[in-house]
């Protein structure tokens, strides 16, 4: 098993640095501790090999293993995912006939699993999955009418979420199937901003593999002048903001200094819009992003961007968005020289990491450890 299929037991012990060896003894000690007799080192080594490689749940130790990794439950993922009710379907589907009621439905599940990937990140990826190949079976079976648009765009939001979980687990192939769903279920639904959205979106499975001047591409098609008279200011920022990503990444720091400039402009007060529930983004996220363009680039300037990107309000809002943040930072201070202070942001954005099972940023994290 590498690191991007290990259970969250076993991200956090290596996050924390600890030999299995280690954990046991610091198990064995709060247990005697606890006035209980603990089992016999071989017993406990296979015990734990059992937990860590997710065939057995740990019920009886989860207390010790949470005060041992100093984590909350979630985190180890003693977590259970409490699923929105089921939509209820004919026994025998043959078709379906759409209604407000329930696209609201798919709507409401979809921002469910969006607030739980926040908390616990890649623990949830399976429910997510399973949520968009129901709305493709709802799809499938549906009859035309004035809903089905309504339907189509919650399938390509639903499956542009699973993607970037995909892509934040390291699974680029999924990542880039998922998204695919996306775009065709947002051109099904005739909705120009969802599928700008999903297209940029998919371009970071590109960038992942490495392809960063194909992931400027893909984004430019999907971000055009004619693209931007078809969606709001704040996803026209958005997109703006994610060329400027690709761009740094490509190397191309004017044309990156460009995009990001035309984003400011671009972006409206607020956090969020009533038409974009997938999207979050106000002025302190786009200064993290600015610092993180800069960061790719080089530029002394990413530190101070940074810093105050962290320091802001909202800057903190997801355990992903902190552990990005950090690794960012602790980039733009290697290159300065810095690399204590490089070394103990890349420490501690590995600890969020181990949490939310982030294989992007654990492949970062371990290059600025390593260096």
């Amino acid at each position: 098993m590498d690191d991007s299929e290990a259970t969250p037991l076993k991200r956090a012990r290596l996050a924390a640095g600890m030999s299995q060896g280690e954990v046991r003894a610091r198990l064995r000690e709060l247990r005697r501790k606890r006035g209980a007799m603990p089992p016999k080192d071989s017993s406990l080594k296979r015990m734990y090999t059992e937990w860590e490689q997710g065939r057995v749940d740990p019920t009886e130790w989860r207390g010790e293993l949470c005060e041992v990794f100093q984590l909350p439950p979630a985190a180890l993922g003693f977590v259970e995912v409490v699923l929105p009710p089921p939509i209820e379907l004919p026994a025998t589907l043959d078709v379906l006939r759409l209604d407000p009621t329930l696209v609201a439905m798919l709507d409401e599940q979809t921002d469910h699993y969006r607030l739980m990937d926040r908390r616990v990140g890649a623990a949830i990826i399976p429910q997510t999955v399973a949520h968009v190949d129901h709305m493709q079976q709802v799809l499938r079976n549906a009859l035309p009418g004035k809903h089905f648009a309504a339907a189509a765009v919650a399938l390509a939001e639903g499956a542009a979420l699973a993607g970037w979980q995909a892509l934040d687990a390291g699974d680029i192939t999924k990542a880039w199937n998922l998204h695919d769903i996306a775009k065709s279920a947002a051109r099904q639904g005739e909705d120009p901003a969802a599928l700008a959205h999903v297209t940029a979106q998919q371009a970071y499975a590109l960038l992942d593999a490495g392809r960063a001047s194909d992931a400027v591409e893909l984004i430019q098609y999907a971000h055009t002048p004619q693209t931007a008279k078809r969606v709001p200011p704040r996803l026209r920022a958005w997109l703006a903001a994610a060329e400027a990503e690709f761009l740094a990444a490509a190397g191309q720091a004017d044309q990156a200094r460009r995009m990001l400039d035309q984003a400011a402009l671009v972006l409206p007060a607020g956090d969020t819009d009533p038409d974009l529930p997938y999207l979050m983004l106000n002025q302190t996220h786009l200064a993290r992003w600015r610092g993180h363009c800069l960061a790719r680039l080089g530029a002394s300037e990413a530190v101070d961007e940074l810093t105050s990107a962290l320091e802001g309000d909202q800057a903190l809002s997801s355990t992903r968005a902190e552990s990005s943040l950090r690794v960012d930072l602790a980039l733009a201070l290697r290159s300065r020289g810095d690399i204590a202070d490089s070394k103990e942001h890349a420490r501690r954005a590995a600890e969020i990491a181990g949490r939310t099972g982030s294989a992007r940023q654990r492949a970062r994290i371990a290059d600025l450890l390593a260096n």
